[in-house]
């Protein structure tokens, strides 16, 4: 079920054809309301209400079948706390996400560390917003170059704990589980999601970079220990990287009710996401270096070139960037509740937020002219019958 966004339920003389707000009257909080006599003012505080939120696009969908609320695009903070962005600067994205209506903060150890939780922790505590208006989600991440390796049940306990002393929250409304770890048993695991969520530590829980039949364990061990079960995965999800995403988590959703929370290195910001002076769209030398464990490498980067500048020249003709094209693409797969959106600046904020106004142009034409440029529909391989080899 989806609820839209207060804009689009905006009627009469003043809600009609209204024009969305600009990046400083978002800042500013001095938005015009919607029919008043005289053209009134919104200060602040009427921003406080998710449900008023004036972003021409934005939708509020249940994430999983769980009853959370969450707008369709929410603020991926990995490049928003990174190094070389100040407090100040940082805060100012994370406030204009707030007022866009945006209800989403996903915070990842892996690409910002403790800083991101830290930060985020002391905003909250200054723009002091209503608990309920927010949604946070953090990682708990492990890899085998770490003192704390594995998914056993003290670390998973351990990092919750920090992770709400570094927010300073009563509560984290989703964690994460950041890959899957083999050497853990699936029982140890969803026992201690369900200890954490038992104690009020956490509303939620989900994973990142699981595989369909590790999700599928995880939820069979919950259904069989009586434990709660994960709402979402997140998962990489571009022109690019489709596999996943558009076979296998809609059966995911519809079987045991997993959700998905997308993103991509074009989305978040992780690489730069313009064509000019004949340079490529991902610099090769940023995905050797730092996103080698994407599933976009470098080789397959090579390949892609000649598409990426097909995609620019229909992005042009759209009127729109490729990283706007790239967040409308990815908003029109129906599988897709929350799509991460990163951002170091305010600017960059702005511009994917107006994204969802793409949306409704993106036609069956549009998107078929897209397949046509990109040419890798993923589809299912061919079932076949063990009773044909004999």
């Amino acid at each position: 079920m989806e609820e839209f966004s207060g804009a689009e339920h905006a009627g009469g003389a003043g809600g009609a054809g209204a024009a969305p707000p600009t990046k400083e009257q978002l800042l500013t909080g001095q938005l015009t309301a919607a029919g008043a006599p005289g053209g009134q003012a919104l200060g602040p505080g009427a921003l406080a209400s998710r449900q008023s939120s004036v972003t021409p696009g934005l939708r509020y969908r249940n994430l999983g079948k769980s009853g959370l609320r969450v707008s369709n695009v929410g603020l991926g903070t990995w490049v928003t706390f990174a190094g070389g962005v100040s407090e100040e600067q940082a805060e100012e994205v994370v406030r204009l996400a707030y007022d866009s209506g945006i209800n989403v903060f996903d915070l990842s150890e892996a690409h910002s560390g403790p800083r991101a939780e830290l930060e985020l922790g002391r905003i909250l505590q200054r723009r002091a917003w209503k608990r309920a208006s927010y949604i946070v989600t953090t990682k708990v991440y492990w890899n085998t170059k770490s003192d704390e390796r594995g998914l056993s049940r003290k670390h998973l306990i351990e990092s919750v704990k920090a992770s709400l002393a570094r927010l300073q929250l009563g509560y984290i409304d989703v964690v994460i589980v950041h890959k899957a770890d083999p050497m853990c048993p699936m029982e140890e695991v969803v026992r201690a999601m369900n200890h954490v969520i038992c104690m009020g530590w956490a509303m939620y829980w989900g994973t990142a970079r699981w595989s369909p039949v590790e999700v599928m364990e995880a939820y069979t061990n919950c259904r069989q220990f009586n434990c709660v079960t994960p709402i979402c995965e997140q998962a990489e999800y571009h022109m690019f990287c489709r596999e996943k995403t558009e076979l296998y988590m809609p059966e995911l959703y519809n079987k045991i009710g997993v959700g998905l929370m997308a993103w991509s290195p074009l989305t978040m910001g992780l690489v730069s996401g313009r064509l000019e002076d004949g340079m490529p769209l991902f610099s090769r030398s940023s995905f050797k270096n730092k996103y080698s464990s994407f599933s976009w490498t470098e080789d397959e980067t090579a390949n892609k070139e000649d598409k990426l500048r097909d995609i620019a020249q229909l992005a042009e003709k759209l009127g729109c960037s490729v990283a706007q094209l790239a967040i409308a693409w990815g908003l029109k797969n129906e599988s897709v509740q929350c799509l991460l959106l990163g951002a170091a600046t305010v600017d960059q904020l702005y511009e994917s937020i107006q994204s969802l106004q793409l949306v409704p142009k993106l036609n069956s034409s549009t998107m078929s002219e897209l397949e046509r440029i990109l040419d890798n529909k993923p589809t299912r391989p061919p079932m076949v019958s063990t009773l044909a080899l004999r």
